[in-house]
């Protein structure tokens, strides 16, 4: 299994996790995990995908993530599970 970590923020609204959720099935990778909150009008979610089986890079899904992202006013991250636990010690 390869995973990858999708970070999303911005102005909570309808729309957020149904955007995501299916750019991700387009793309056919799968939702493992999925956390989110609003605190104060302000939507978090992060989520581990499983993307062994996804018909495109991990930089083209980021880059679609973030365009769909941009459409809905958020901002979207995209990190190889691998690299984002590296990220996370230093």
């Amino acid at each position: 299994m390869e995973n990858a970590i999708i970070i999303v923020v911005g102005a909570d609204k309808p729309g957020i996790v149904a955007g995501i959720a299916s750019k991700l099935a387009e793309n056919n990778a799968n939702i493992i995990d999925i956390s989110q909150t609003v605190v104060r009008g302000i939507f978090a979610m992060i989520m581990v995908v499983d993307i062994s089986k996804c018909k495109v890079s991990l930089a083209e899904l980021r880059k679609q993530l973030q365009e769909k992202g941009k459409e809905l006013g958020v901002e979207v991250q995209a990190y190889h599970e691998e690299v984002f636990r590296y990220i996370e010690r230093v």
